[in-house]
């Protein structure tokens, strides 16, 4: 079947006049350091024309107040302290209570001052990339700015995976860095790496603080910075001599963000929200495309869902902004979403695109995506609109004014009542009859999507989830009906193993009395194996499904579709021994006095979860599944709808079915 090309776009602006200048968020403005005395650093304006421009009339420059009392701190207000008790009194005035910190010589006096405040507690991590994946579990599931902290040198470099995880998923993180004291920057000194110049790119901003009277400015930018606009990671270096200088801080310094401040967008044009809203009267077959940019939004989601009875395909970022169980949900869509989601985008006439990038795990061919679909795109990023899929209309606006705002006028005119796409949801029903979320049976072994699915009914679908990155991750997305934003955590840019243990360390504090489960697979698992010590010691309630299957199994179903089933070092277990599970996964976790338990045969799987679910504390669950399964429906790298794979693959072999 031949197919249709959207008609050319029309008009694209931005809320606010002028439009915005497109700005790569990898470019903001940066440090040059100074190779010699102490300057204190300034945020250059070089990116705004406006020497001084005022701040968008939607946006605050005002440090965000996160306690209700006021604050009363323990120093006399012309009392001479340390610089790291500016900085640890910094982040009270933050509101920050938890951070997740692990100590070096260059940032011991950061630790002292901790232990000197009764305010911020220190989860203590057990490696640096734990810490910072655990700030970032806390940052997801709470959407309060996560806070980590790691020495010079090679704790600062640990940080780089999980900065850089923050940076493309979009994550409000403030890392603290200690450094070497100012007069050895350069020097190849112990422990001495130039962190500000290694995260340049990875970061939303970044500071070499050279002048104690700094940091209080400096922390209260790097908060705002974090947390405005599209949020994302800070580092904040700080000296070992800048650490112990006396001072006496003014907490009263303005943030100095001219040319950043004045890139925020403004509040949404009414007019373009109205002409978006005369899109949605004319259309036929809409459908919703929402991305982790509408996490703060849900509630404004759900009603324009309701005014308008357009059904919903998510992103895996976006899952939980919409009840995945409701009868308008079409759970996630690409590569290895569900068919009836990509069938509807590949037939839609109208796209809505809120909140997203156009990832291409989520477009594959970027010329058949949509490619009948006139593509409405509100993101509160200029830099993403129009980077790989250009749109008809668009905004550059914070989404959830935006909604309040098209809601708004949906409301005014009664729309509800003037457009009907009943028709067009049940031809999605049909197709969600057709092409269901299965999953083969294996006699007495176990599917993994079958113990998701049991986890979701034994929960009720109310923990919080996190995971590793692989085949248990998509099972995950899939068979786990998310109701609320922030329930699912997960490593969706960078794609980084490991990352579902720490997470889920981070959501228990960041969340006391939920109930949070880290399901996870056997390679991304054993790579932050240690953070169980953090576990134990904190006695946070986390549990552990962890499905073993021996193999790194995504890249094993990859092997098996693409490379003949050729085994290029995917096998985790022992060769020597393939029959025995290697390494004893209960072992670790009885190393650190955590309950654990096995489970092999898929009769005892609801009754193994149960006992998980009910014991106090901490607990791992290892469930072994087999390594033949494989995540489907899957639409292969740069293919398009036509190419989806639906059906099961003959191991050795290239037969697979596709649906056409």
């Amino acid at each position: 079947m031949a197919i249709t090309t959207a008609p050319k776009p029309t008009f694209c602006l931005h809320s606010s006049k002028p439009p915005p200048t497109k700005i790569p968020r990898f470019t903001l403005p940066f440090y040059s350091i100074p190779s010699q005395g102490h300057v204190s650093l300034r945020i250059t304006t070089s990116l705004s024309d406006n020497p001084n421009p005022q701040p968008p009339r939607a946006i605050s420059t005002a440090s965000p107040t996160l306690t209700a009392e006021p604050y009363i701190s323990r120093f006399a207000p012309d009392q001479p302290r340390k610089g790291c008790d500016i900085l640890v009194e910094a982040l009270e005035r933050q509101g920050v209570t938890d951070v997740f910190a692990y100590p070096g010589g260059a940032s011991l006096e950061i630790h002292q001052a901790l232990t000197r405040s009764t305010a911020i507690r220190n989860i203590l991590p057990r490696h640096e990339q734990g810490g910072i994946f655990a700030a970032e579990g806390y940052a997801r599931s709470s959407g309060r700015t996560g806070v980590c902290i790691a020495t010079s040198g090679p704790g600062a470099t640990n940080l780089i995976s999980g900065l850089a995880d923050a940076l493309l998923d979009s994550i409000p993180l403030v890392a603290i860095t200690g450094q070497v004291p100012r007069r050895m920057i350069g020097t190849d000194a112990f422990q001495e790496t130039p962190i500000v110049e290694v995260t340049r790119s990875i970061t939303k901003h970044n500071y070499l603080v050279l002048d104690v009277d700094d940091i209080p400015r400096i922390v209260n930018e790097a908060f705002f910075l974090a947390s405005s606009g599209r949020p994302g990671p800070v580092l904040i270096d700080v000296p070992k001599d800048i650490q112990q200088q006396l001072a006496v801080p003014n907490w009263d310094q303005p943030i100095s963000l001219p040319g950043y401040v004045s890139r925020l967008p403004n509040t949404p044009d009414d007019r373009l929200l109205e002409q978006i809203v005369r899109l949605i009267s004319e259309s036929k077959k809409p459908v919703l495309y929402a991305g982790g940019g509408s996490l703060n939004s849900s509630e404004e989601l759900r009603r324009f869902v309701e005014l308008t009875g357009i059904p919903v395909a998510s992103t895996l970022m976006g899952l939980g902004s919409y009840p995945v169980g409701d009868d308008k949900s079409l759970q996630m869509l690409g590569m290895h979403g569900t068919v009836y989601a990509n069938y509807a985008v590949d037939k839609s006439d109208l796209l809505l695109a809120f909140g997203v990038r156009f990832d291409d795990r989520v477009t594959g061919k970027l010329e058949t995506f949509a490619s009948r679909a006139k593509i409405v795109h509100i993101d509160i990023d200029s830099a993403e609109i129009g980077k790989n899929k250009q749109p008809h209309v668009c905004i550059c606006a914070d989404l959830k004014l935006a909604l309040k705002g098209i809601n708004r006028i949906l409301e005014s005119k009664g729309i509800k009542d003037k457009v009907d796409f009943r028709g067009w949801r049940e031809e999605l029903n049909q197709q969600k009859l057709k092409f269901p979320l299965t999953f083969k049976t294996f006699k007495e072994d176990i599917p993994p999507q079958y113990a998701i699915q049991v986890l979701d009914e034994l929960t009720k679908g109310n923990a919080i989830i996190s995971t590793g990155v692989g085949q248990h991750q998509m099972w995950a997305a899939q068979f786990y009906k998310y109701k609320r934003p922030r329930q699912w955590l997960t490593s969706g840019g960078l794609g980084a193993m490991g990352f579902g243990l720490p997470a889920a360390v981070g959501a228990a504090v960041a969340n006391p009395g939920a109930v949070v489960v880290d399901i996870d697979g056997d390679g991304s698992f054993i790579m932050n194996v240690q953070e169980l010590a953090t576990i134990r010691v904190e006695n946070l309630p986390v549990k552990i499904l962890l499905l073993n299957n021996q193999h790194l199994g995504m890249v094993v179903q990859w092997e098996d579709r693409f490379y003949k089933s050729n085994r290029a070092h995917t096998y985790l277990g022992n060769p020597s021994n393939e029959k025995v599970i290697f390494p004893n996964m209960l072992k670790f976790a009885e190393a650190c006095r955590i309950p654990a338990a096995r489970v092999t045969k898929s009769g005892k799987v609801r009754a193994a979860i149960q006992e998980m679910l009910d014991t106090p504390g901490p607990y791992l669950l290892e469930v072994i599944v087999p390594h033949q399964e494989h995540v489907l429906p899957m639409i292969p790298s740069n293919g398009s709808f036509q190419d989806v794979i639906t059906g099961e693959y003959e191991l050795g072999t290239y037969s697979i079915l596709i649906l056409h």
